[in-house]
């Protein structure tokens, strides 16, 4: 029904992956596999419910606060995650960054310390110190093919006098680690122990694979928390913008809503978000789902490939997110030369792990979000550069 193999030219369209991949990686004519947007059109249901409100033709100021929006969201969580949600506590803002950003605010003083399971996002990092607030990192380390969380350790940062927020990134980017409710339940209450607010950004949570279950912070929570997320990565539409979330707390939520609008002057979503996420999320379960399918046959595709060239690397699948955490360590390879390489000689743009914190040294993050045919000529690329530079080594 739905054709995840037909190439679409993104080129000439602002793109940022395809059109702006030198801001990155120094060239302009590289094959991008770098943030994580898709290569796909978004989902038929919500091209023809932004076509019907266009044909509206009048655009003028909307409210995120209507019943079908919110309605929507809660049917999501009924329907995906088995979640009843209290429609009163959600929030929206443009973006999910930016709603972590403003809860950095106003949850701690520059100074502060906030801490992160790194590897980390990039612009996690950017954010915390973009606030003035310091990053305190949790390593997660690899158990076979399971990443983990150290919870002494963890529980040694957030005891930390200083120490205000968690940011819990579920699932995790770049790693793709599922939070399981138990890691979850004893992070709730290490942070409850110790006064420590979370903020959990759950933008990959529909994109969940082999049978894990991704699990909403609403259903363990403490205190005062924030859920964050949108439909942005699971339908491929954050050009739109625009992102919501649940605040536990009515003051906070309050806080949070007085300072969306009278500082930031952002009291009038973008109403073409709205019309998406009603559509995805009244519509769209057919579309994501067979999305998924073919995300999970490109990742088990990419295992496959690469422990065939590579057998040393026996390199398994993420349990989340269609982005392909590759642990080249094993390989012994220098990882700037491997850049140079893969740039200058094989003309493919993938992110160096090194971008997500010293933790993510050796490893690649390669977007599989792509019709296959894209992923086959990434990949082979990559090959083609591993091999170039043992051959000099």
């Amino acid at each position: 029904m739905f054709d995840f193999s037909k190439t679409t030219d993104r080129h000439g369209t602002w793109c940022t992956q395809w059109d702006y991949v030198a801001d990155r990686f120094g060239a302009a004519d590289l094959l991008p596999f770098t943030i994580s947007d898709m290569d796909f059109p978004t989902a038929p249901c919500i091209l023809t419910a932004i076509q019907q409100r266009l044909q509206h033709g009048v655009l003028g100021y909307s409210r995120w606060q209507n019943p079908e929006f919110t309605g929507a969201i809660a049917h999501w969580y009924r329907e995906r995650f088995a979640t009843d949600i209290n429609e009163q506590t959600l929030v929206y803002g443009p973006s999910v960054i930016y709603m972590i950003s403003q809860l950095i605010r106003q949850w701690s003083e520059p100074g502060d310390e906030i801490v992160i399971h790194t590897p980390a996002y990039d612009a996690f990092y950017k954010a915390i110190a973009g606030n003035d607030r310091n990053a305190l990192s949790a390593p997660l380390y690899l158990r076979g093919d399971e990443w983990l969380c150290d919870m002494d350790n963890l529980e040694t940062l957030l005891s930390r006098p200083r120490c205000r927020i968690l940011l819990l990134c579920s699932p995790h980017n770049p790693t793709g680690k599922v939070w399981t409710r138990e890691e979850l339940d004893t992070m709730a209450q290490l942070c409850e122990r110790h006064g420590v607010r979370v903020i959990s950004d759950e933008i990959h949570m529909d994109m969940v694979w082999n049978g894990r279950q991704h699990i909403p912070w609403t259903q363990v929570g403490r205190g005062d928390w924030a859920l964050f997320t949108s439909g942005s990565k699971s339908f491929n539409i954050p050009a739109l913008t625009g992102a919501y979330g649940m605040i536990s707390s009515d003051d906070e939520r309050a806080n949070y809503l007085n300072a969306l609008k009278g500082r930031d002057g952002l009291s009038s979503p973008a109403v073409l978000a709205l019309v998406a996420h009603i559509a995805a999320y009244r519509h769209g379960a057919p579309w994501l789902d067979a999305l998924r399918g073919y995300l999970e046959e490109n990742l088990r595709w990419v295992a496959e490939t690469l422990n065939t060239e590579f057998p040393e690397l026996r390199w398994q699948p993420p349990a989340a997110t269609y982005l392909a955490w590759l642990d080249l360590r094993p390989l012994k390879l220098d990882e700037h030369q491997l850049q140079t390489i893969l740039i200058a000689e094989q003309k493919v743009a993938i992110m160096p792990g090194y971008t997500y914190g010293p933790e993510g040294s050796g490893f690649v993050r390669l977007n599989a979000g792509c019709p296959r045919s894209k992923l086959e000529d990434g990949v082979r690329r990559l090959i083609a550069g591993i091999h170039t530079l043992r051959a000099g080594a």
